[in-house]
């Protein structure tokens, strides 16, 4: 083999200079989604923003009774800045991106659901900015919204079109809906004849057969029998690990947090204390009782 068969320096500093080129053109292109690490299937997490809480605020005012509430609307304004307030938020602030599952931890009176409420457009804001891209599915009161007259079928129908799925859409919610709760004929029966159970398994099943891009989940997994809940527990990791859900999990329990989420914001009267990893979320959480 002569001399000519191998490449120059200069050819050989060329080839490496491209290779170079096209690492670094790949890793950009991939660089806009993170694996987060640690996660069993490796659900990416984007960095398009999900959630994001801006300086917000809640206040409630609280009265002494109903006759005083009704009073309230007829008093100047003075008279009306004496009633006492309390701030179920205070200046609260944080961001949480596509795909992440945050766990909020709290003593009861914290301000999670007061949080969680806003997310879901229960209730608004008194300062700030709530900001929320997606389709928001709840967990929070899953009986909330039947009517008692209608069957549980057409409950499911009233509430679709209520949470804007056209009809196309509500052929496919609506089987998955009814399969996941598994009611029987009762499915078909008024929801007043339904036990409080009952009514809890048919708005869990509408929350989670519903395609969420959001899933805010309020101390809801308690639905039920044994099997129930462990039904319940699987489909909520198959949202979370699968389908690339953002996901929000509301509980007392340390166990369940670690289990489902990979961060913790822990909140304490209305205010934000720690926001970060789970395994320190928990640890700080324990040790402020």
């Amino acid at each position: 083999m002569s001399s000519s068969d191998y490449p120059t320096e200069e050819q050989v500093a060329q080839a490496a200079a491209n290779a170079e080129a096209e690492a670094k053109s790949i890793e950009a292109e991939s660089s806009d989604v993170v694996v987060e690490e640690g996660h069993e299937n490796g659900t990416p997490v984007s960095d398009e923003v999900a959630i994001c809480f801006d300086h917000v605020t809640k206040t409630y005012k609280l009265y002494k009774n109903d006759k005083q509430r009704f009073a309230s609307i007829f008093w100047g304004k003075k008279k009306r800045e004496l009633v006492t307030t309390v701030n179920a938020n205070n200046d609260l602030s944080f961001e949480i991106k596509k795909g992440e599952a945050v766990a909020f931890l709290g003593e009861n009176g914290a301000g999670k659901s007061t949080a969680l409420k806003m997310v879901t457009g229960v209730a608004y804001p008194t300062k700030g900015t709530v900001t929320v891209n997606g389709h928001v599915s709840a967990l929070l009161e899953l009986t909330a919204g039947f009517d008692k007259a209608l069957t549980g079928r057409e409950n499911v129908r009233l509430r679709g079109k209520a949470m804007g799925f056209t009809d196309e859409q509500l052929e496919t919610l609506i089987p998955k809906t009814i399969e996941f709760a598994d009611l029987g004929v009762y499915i078909d029966q008024p929801v007043r004849m339904y036990s409080s159970g009952m009514k809890s398994r048919l708005g869990f099943g509408l929350a989670v057969s519903s395609d969420p891009e959001i899933l805010v989940v309020d101390e809801a997994l308690a639905v039920g029998d044994k099997r129930f809940k462990e039904k319940c527990y699987a489909r909520v990791r198959e949202i979370m690990e699968d389908e690339n859900v953002t996901v929000l999990f509301v509980t007392h329990s340390s166990g369940a947090a670690e289990e489902f989420c990979k961060r913790g914001i822990v909140l304490d009267k209305g205010t934000k204390r720690f926001d970060g990893p789970i395994e320190e979320a928990v640890a700080f959480y324990d040790n402020m009782a």
